[in-house]
């Protein structure tokens, strides 16, 4: 009978052709046609598409047009920032019952709606999974409730604008969209081109729901532009980011200097190592490999590791695998994975495919390059597209030393049937989340931690919702209008405080040294400056640090830190009431060094040391009180969240409380096992110089604290070049921290600013507060957050 095929079930299994597909997206394309296939912005409750604005075409995985969408102006986003923070209001004042009760309403209203937001996140190639953003809504919605039960110091922080881009899922979106609101934020989204359909869709869906007008906005448009203006808005009050590093990058460097707190989470950019121990159940191993490396979308980057006694068993079962497996659409420029392909060949890979590349086109056949070198190109950085590259180790501990050898720290996949080995290597592994014998496992009660060049901050969790909060009474970033800064030359003009040629050295009481890895450098000629009284008096000289002392000071940092790290709680605990012991008795002298620099009654002098010797025994009383734990998961097996140092810090320290400040901060991030590199006040370093004397009598680690003297700004510039500094707290100028936000945007930082200037004249922060929100938030400024997860069978 004409137009019934032939081909019997065999001949269909032997060709494997991708058939058409049956889907039509029937309620999907219901949804656009209503609105005419023309979308406008998401604004005060409603869709707002003005006439004579420029559109840009969202397209399907076929390349047709699906719909036309507004790219929004200066003058939509000033319109947008306006009715959110309206919105903002009229949310905040609502009880956290009254907000959680919205939220349960709004995951309802997802669920019944489940069919068309499916259909809408495939038709625009954002595919996923219904039940995983419900179990998102639900789970903030129960914190919604609890946010002032359980954080009563804490206050949200307005306007969250959430900037995602173009390769960014639907679920990352929603796991910074769902907790701000959760905690009384108004959030404007800027989402990528794939996710711009399902967030307008969810935005309409949350109105159903009940939520204020203003309160979920979405503004849709080039991001690299938006992003500025939303940064530039007064009215926003963080901005968080989440996709690829280069548009990221880009926003950072653009928003510098704009007062605008701002952090980043560069997921799909990372490389993350996929280790297979001798000890794994190779089988599960290689096709949880197969499955990461040659699915269409890929959430990141792997590179395959294999250790040497199973390396010809795993490649024996990738080309059986392989071996029939048809190409496979990619994303990808196809020029650049050809070029990365013949790169490898060229510095000596194997290439393992299932059949020849196509002349041209969005297919390629599944590929795994053998023998490359951890310093390869193609390690580094890997090809897009459906390429794994595949290493080999000796030992275990050499497969952690070269997962760990990559500027990322998104994830990583270890395979072994060793429970030992798994912790232990999970523990060593300077990554976010470990997957133990399994991969891409999410919920949002697990903290997502980027590190290194991976992110600089937290998602999902409890931990997580701390980025949307700030304590009450904690002073905040002033807002401002970026100033013309050379960043090249920034810290290179001559100190006020340098001594001047001719000066006579006998006429000064004392010479004081600073303290570089561990090691007294006394203040040579040509590299002294004063260190001045209240009245302008020469007290002493010191050292003119610079950046060879901060390398030095960093390199010492980073031998003795990873053993502090490893230290038991309480090993670290008794080594800070070893130090509040000999502070104790050092108080005297250090009290008389607060008075004589900066002026104050001898009285205050020595109620700020005792306040000091208090504050350093509160953090040496909580070096082992804070932990993580296990939480409760809806899904089989079992999970640990644990807080992990940060490694090297870099602290440039404020003026005001001298001594008190120096101890808070220095107290926080040694109790948590990380290394500090401290900056003293140019205006009081006489303190902290004193101060020496008590950490060269200490049991601390040589190396593991460095207080270096010298020009603010110039010492700020060596930390923010040192890529091994992970994080910098810094007290300064308006430019100050304007270069800091640009600068460590590559290599990326954690970063906790504050303009002096403008802290002292609203009061400043309060040092001397006991208030538990001070240390609760130094303590988590001075952690990073690892998930380590282990399936049942």
């Amino acid at each position: 009978m004409a137009g019934i095929s032939t081909k019997t079930v065999h001949d269909i299994f032997q060709n494997m052709e991708y058939g058409s597909s049956s889907t039509s997206y029937a309620t999907a394309q219901s949804w656009l046609e209503k609105h005419s296939r023309t979308l406008g912005f998401f604004a005060d409750g409603k869709f707002d598409c003005p006439a004579e604005r420029q559109m840009y075409n969202v397209t399907d995985s076929k390349a047709e047009v699906i719909c036309s969408i507004v790219c929004a102006t200066d003058q939509d986003v000033a319109s947008v920032a306006s009715s959110a923070s309206a919105g903002f209001k009229t949310w905040s004042e609502l009880s956290c019952y009254q907000r959680a009760k919205v939220l349960r309403r709004s995951a309802g209203v997802l669920q019944r709606h489940s069919q068309c937001v499916s259909e809408l996140c495939e038709l625009s190639q954002s595919p996923t999974s219904l039940a995983t953003l419900i179990r998102l809504a639900q789970y903030y919605t129960s914190w919604a409730q609890l946010r002032d039960t359980l954080m009563p110091a804490w206050t949200p922080r307005g306007i969250v604008a959430v900037v995602v881009s173009d390769d960014c899922s639907v679920y990352s979106l929603l796991l910074k969209v769902l907790p701000a609101l959760a905690m009384g934020n108004a959030v404007i989204v800027l989402p990528g081109r794939s996710t711009s359909l399902p967030a307008l869709l969810l935005a309409q869906l949350f109105m159903e729901a009940g939520i204020p007008a203003g309160v979920l906005n979405v503004v849709t448009g080039s991001k690299a532009s938006l992003g500025v203006k939303v940064a530039q808005n007064p009215h926003v009050n963080y901005l968080t980011y989440s996709g690829c590093k280069d548009t990221g990058e880009d926003l950072a460097k653009s928003a510098a200097g704009c007062g605008l707190p701002m952090t980043f989470s560069f997921s799909t950019s990372s490389v993350c190592p996929f280790i297979i121990f001798e000890s794994a159940d190779l089988d599960s191993a290689v096709d949880g490999a197969m499955e990461l490396a040659f699915r269409k979308k890929k959430d990141c980057q792997w590179v395959l590791y294999v250790q040497e006694s199973v390396f010809d068993s795993v490649v024996a079962r990738l080309r059986l695998r392989m071996a029939a497996m048809k190409c496979v659409p990619s994303n990808a420029d196809r020029k650049l994975i050809d070029a990365a392909v013949q790169g490898a060949q060229q510095q000596g890979a194997k290439l393992i495919q299932s059949c020849p590349p196509p002349p041209a086109g969005g297919l390629y056949p599944p590929t795994v390059l053998c023998g490359l070198a951890p310093s390869s190109d193609t390690v580094i950085s890997p090809s897009p597209g459906p390429v794994l590259p595949l290493i080999s180790f000796r030992s275990s501990t050499e497969g952690v030393t070269i997962g760990n050898h990559s500027v990322h720290g998104q994830a990583a996949s270890i395979w072994t049937e060793d429970l030992t080995l798994a912790l232990e290597s999970a523990k060593s592994l300077s990554v976010g989340s470990v997957w133990i014998n399994c991969h891409s496992v999410m919920d949002p009660a697990l903290p997502l931690c980027g590190r290194k060049e991976s992110g600089n901050c937290t998602d999902g969790g409890k931990e997580g919702l701390y980025q949307f909060l700030r304590p009450a009474l904690s002073p905040t970033l002033p807002r401002c209008t970026p100033t013309s800064i050379n960043y090249d030359e920034f810290g290179s003009a001559a100190s006020k405080f340098l001594i001047p040629e001719g000066f006579d050295p006998s006429s000064v009481p004392r010479f004081y040294s600073q303290l570089v890895g561990g090691q007294l450098r006394k203040a040579d000629s040509g590299c002294t400056r004063s260190v001045l009284g209240p009245e302008g008096t020469v007290l002493a000289h010191c050292p003119d640090g610079g950046r060879k002392d901060v390398r030095n000071a960093v390199e010492a940092a980073i031998k003795v830190q990873p053993g502090w790290m490893k230290k038991s709680p309480a090993a670290r605990s008794q080594s800070l009431y070893s130090l509040t012991d000999l502070l104790e008795k050092k108080r005297l002298e250090i009290a008389a060094s607060i008075q004589t620099q900066t002026g104050i009654s001898l009285e205050e002098a020595n109620k700020e040391v005792e306040l000091s010797i208090s504050r350093l025994s509160d953090w040496a009383a909580r070096c082992d009180k804070e932990g993580g734990g296990i939480p409760f998961l809806p899904q089989s097996g079992s999970a640990l969240s644990t807080p992990e140092a940060l490694g090297v810090v870099g602290v440039v320290l404020p003026s005001s409380k001298p001594i008190l400040s120096l101890v808070s901060l220095l107290g926080a991030a040694v109790a948590m096992g990380n290394a500090v590199v401290m900056v003293p006040s140019e205006k009081y370093p006489l303190p902290a110089l004193s101060f020496i004397q008590v950490l060269q009598n200490s049991d601390l680690p040589g190396g593991l604290v460095s207080i270096i003297t010298g020009d603010r700004d110039k010492l700020t510039h060596a930390l923010a070049n040192h890529s091994v500094i992970q994080s910098i707290w810094y007290w300064g100028s308006i430019e100050g921290c304007q270069f800091l936000q640009y600068s460590c945007a590559c290599p990326l930082k954690r970063l906790w600013l504050h303009c002096e200037c403008e802290e002292q004249e609203k009061g400043g922060r309060d040092w001397t507060s006991s208030n538990p929100s001070h240390q609760e938030e130094l303590w988590r400024r001075a952690v990073v957050w690892k998930s380590v997860w282990i399936p049942t069978a």
